[in-house]
C-alpha cells in the first residue's frame, strides 16, 4: 500500500459508502445486462413500484433468484478488513453505509445494527399493511403458481413485498447519513460507480464540508476527480492493506 495514503485521526469519525463492486468480487452477480435489462426483465417490470403492483409474481420469481445466488457467496477480505476496522475503532468512528441489498458485510464481521443498507436487504421482506420487516430465509414463492406470500402474523394477513427500495423510492436512512456527513472527517468509497444518486453525490457532500476523500475502485468511478486520493485494482486485495496501515499507526 502506497504510504501516501490518508492515516484518520484517532477519535475521528469517518463515512464509508460501499458499491456493488464490493461484492462482485465475492461472485454476486449484478443482474444488469446490457440495454439496461436485469435477468432479462426491464428495470420497470422487476424494480418498481409499477413493477410490483402489475405483476408480483414475476418480481417474487426475481427476487428468490437472487436470494437463491446469495447463499452460493461468501465474503471477500475487502468484508473482513471493514469488519475488523469497525470492531476495533467502534461503529461511532466508523459509519458503514452499503448501496449492497447482500448480507456480506454481516457475514464478514460487522455487527447487524453497524451497516445502514440504504436499498434496502434480501433476506427480509416487508408487510404492506403492517409494516413489520422480517428477516427470513424461507422461499417466499415455493410454489410458482402457489399463493403470493402474506404477512407472518396471520392477524394481519397482509400482503409482503421485498424489503428493497426500488426505482422511485426514497433510500432508507437518509437524515442519519446526511448527518454523519456533515460531520466526519474521512470519506472513503469502495466499489462505486459515480453514477447511481443519492449515493452518487456524498462524495461532494464530504469533501465540501471538508472531509479526505478517499476511493477503492476496479475503475476509476465517475466523479473520480472529487478524490483526494483513489486506488485502482480490486478491493478485496488493496482494502486490507489501508486498513492494516490504519490500525497499525493508530496503536502506536
Amino acid at each position: 500500500m502506497p504510504p501516501t495514503l490518508p492515516i484518520p485521526l484517532h477519535n475521528s469519525p469517518m463515512v464509508i459508502l460501499t458499491g456493488a463492486g464490493i461484492s462482485a468480487e465475492s461472485g454476486i452477480k449484478t443482474f444488469r445486462e446490457a440495454g439496461g435489462l436485469w435477468e432479462n426483465h426491464p428495470i420497470e417490470a422487476v424494480a418498481t413500484p409499477q413493477g410490483f403492483a402489475n405483476n408480483p409474481r414475476l418480481v417474487w420469481q426475481f427476487y428468490h433468484a437472487r436470494r437463491e445466488q446469495l447463499k452460493t457467496v461468501s465474503p471477500n477480505p475487502a468484508h473482513h478488513a471493514l469488519a475488523q476496522l469497525q470492531q476495533t475503532l467502534g461503529p461511532d468512528d466508523v459509519f458503514l453505509v452499503t448501496q449492497n441489498v447482500d448480507d456480506l458485510h454481516q457475514r464478514g464481521g460487522s455487527a447487524p445494527q453497524a451497516v445502514l443498507h440504504m436499498h434496502g436487504e434480501l433476506r427480509k421482506v416487508r408487510c404492506r399493511r403492517c409494516g413489520t420487516v422480517t428477516e427470513t430465509d424461507a422461499p417466499m414463492l415455493p410454489d410458482p403458481e402457489g399463493p403470493l406470500p402474506t404477512c407472518f402474523d396471520t392477524a394481519c394477513g397482509g400482503a409482503l413485498r421485498p424489503h428493497i427500495v426500488w426505482f422511485g423510492e426514497v433510500p432508507f436512512g437518509m437524515d442519519d447519513i446526511a448527518a454523519k456527513l456533515a460531520t466526519c472527517s474521512m470519506f472513503v468509497a469502495i466499489g462505486t460507480s459515480g453514477v447511481v444518486y443519492p449515493a452518487a453525490g456524498f462524495l461532494a457532500a464530504a469533501k465540501h464540508q471538508g472531509a479526505t476523500t478517499l476511493g477503492f475502485n476496479l475503475e476509476p468511478p465517475e466523479n473520480a476527480e472529487l478524490f483526494d486520493y483513489f486506488v485502482q485494482g480490486p478491493a478485496g486485495q488493496t482494502l486490507p492493506d489501508w486498513v492494516d496501515t490504519v490500525l497499525e499507526t493508530l496503536a502506536c
